[in-house]
């Protein structure tokens, strides 16, 4: 990629540590058509612009005020080489449910035969820009990179340097029961390795579709703890719900003790269009979603569930902006955090409510759970409200375990450890049982099992 002059001397200026990853990213290769190179590179070109002319954020910004990156900037991270796997390294991300609808991505690049699509009804197409038709490249790039913030500096940096687009397109009016799952998996390499996973959902008016999207780590052991070598994901999906379209999206990051995670969602809704997100947030030695919602019309429905478990050290940053700007619109967040040890939670959520949005509904409540003295939570759930004319309601509680119901428990003849059990899972199981695939709420009940017993070993 050729670099401006003007971009060369902005990254003088930059701090030299975003300066040095915007130089990985821009030497990426990117896996698209040839027809739409040009697109490519002035969608580079004006992403590093942006990159190179701000800072990485510090805890002096107020939007990163609990969030310290001087762990990820002490270590220098460069493109990964090509690595191969063979289909039994699957064998524990295969969902049954979708079995023959997953599409799999290895640091970032689509890993066609370690996928099977099989499964796929006619009007939806899973893959990558590559294999989607030439016409259909042409009407995808105006979507991508076109959200409200695509200049704030991850997402940036991410649109310098993706190696390939996943893809997720169901055409107008197609109901697609069968749930699609997208796996990134993550190959740990001998050098800190920059991976950059970019997606895209398209769900054309009248469609609906049911979508897991999964972040795990290809090793033998328990991913949570283990000591890999040091990667940084830093994604970025896409998601267009086109009038009157249903998408219902579990975002699932287990990523190893030893990675760092910096993800960014993106949700357009069109007039009349549904949205639910389940966000499973429990791996990573440090993590960051950035959950962002645009309505684009009136009587849009949004659903917003989460669940956070950080435990040792971790840190587990959760930022959420729901910006409604229409009238009759609907939304319900609840995001919920279990903390033990050392470990920090944050959670930091935002709804607008501008005078445009009359007869708005919205709620937003975060729940937390402290398991140890010296776990910390920092908590910000807001409202800002214009409109006069409107439904809206916040709050956050922090706790530990209540010793009244653990007593109340213990008097029914069930012991101390199966009576915190069953408060534990009761208290997750509010976000987990929202989940529309079975098999991926059993294994997520089961984890949250195993780390919790973990905590009082």
């Amino acid at each position: 990629m050729v670099v401006s002059a003007d971009i060369l001397n902005a990254m003088l200026q930059t701090d030299a540590y975003l300066s040095d990853l915007l130089k990985q990213s821009q030497t990426q290769t990117i896996r698209v058509r040839s027809e739409i190179s040009g697109w490519l590179q002035e969608l580079r070109q004006k992403a590093a612009y942006e990159v190179a002319h701000q800072q990485l954020p510090t805890r002096r910004d107020e939007e990163w005020q609990f969030t310290d990156l001087r762990e990820l900037k002490a270590i220098a991270f460069e493109n990964p080489p090509a690595v191969n796997l063979d289909r039994e390294t699957l064998a524990s991300f295969v969902l049954p449910e979708a079995n023959h609808t997953q599409a799999v991505f290895v640091n970032g690049v689509f890993a066609p035969e370690l996928s099977d699509l099989t499964g796929l009804p006619p009007g939806v197409f899973v893959g990558n820009l590559m294999g989607l038709p030439l016409e259909a490249n042409y009407d995808a790039i105006k979507y991508i990179a076109h959200q409200d913030d695509a200049s704030e500096v991850f997402t940036a940096l991410n649109s310098t340097g993706f190696p390939d687009v996943a893809v997720i397109w169901a055409e107008a009016d197609v109901t697609v029961t069968t749930p699609i799952h997208l796996l990134w998996l993550t190959v740990p390499t001998a050098n800190p390795a920059l991976i950059q996973p970019r997606g895209l959902l398209i769900a054309d008016p009248g469609s609906s579709l049911t979508v897991v999207e999964q972040y795990g780590v290809a090793i033998a052991a328990c991913a949570d703890f283990t000591n890999t070598p040091p990667y940084f994901n830093n994604a970025v999906l896409e998601v267009f719900t086109r009038e009157n379209a249903r998408v219902n999206h579990t975002r699932y990051q287990r990523e190893s003790g030893s990675g760092f995670h910096i993800g960014k969602t993106v949700v357009v809704q069109e007039r009349d269009s549904h949205y639910t997100t389940q966000t499973i947030n429990f791996g990573a030695k440090l993590s960051r979603h950035h959950l962002n919602i645009w309505q684009k019309g009136p009587n849009t429905e949004t659903y917003l569930n989460g669940l956070t478990l950080a435990d040792h050290a971790q840190v587990s940053d959760t930022h959420s902006l729901i910006a409604l700007n229409h009238p009759h619109g609907v939304t319900d967040q609840l995001h919920k955090c279990i903390v033990d040890a050392q470990a920090h939670a944050i959670f930091s959520g935002k709804v607008l409510v501008p005078q445009a949005a009359q007869q708005t509904e919205a709620a937003q409540l975060n729940r937390n759970l402290l398991l140890s003295p010296q776990a910390r939570v920092n908590t910000q759930p807001q409202l800002q409200i214009t409109a006069d004319n409107v439904k809206c309601t916040h709050g956050a509680t922090v706790s530990q375990i209540d010793a009244d119901e653990l007593f109340y428990l213990q008097s029914r003849g069930i012991n101390a450890e199966q009576a915190r059990d069953l408060l534990l899972d009761a208290f997750a199981a509010e976000v987990l049982d929202r989940i529309p695939l079975s098999s991926l709420r059993q294994r997520l009940s089961q984890c949250v099992a195993c780390r919790t017993e973990e905590l009082f070993v």
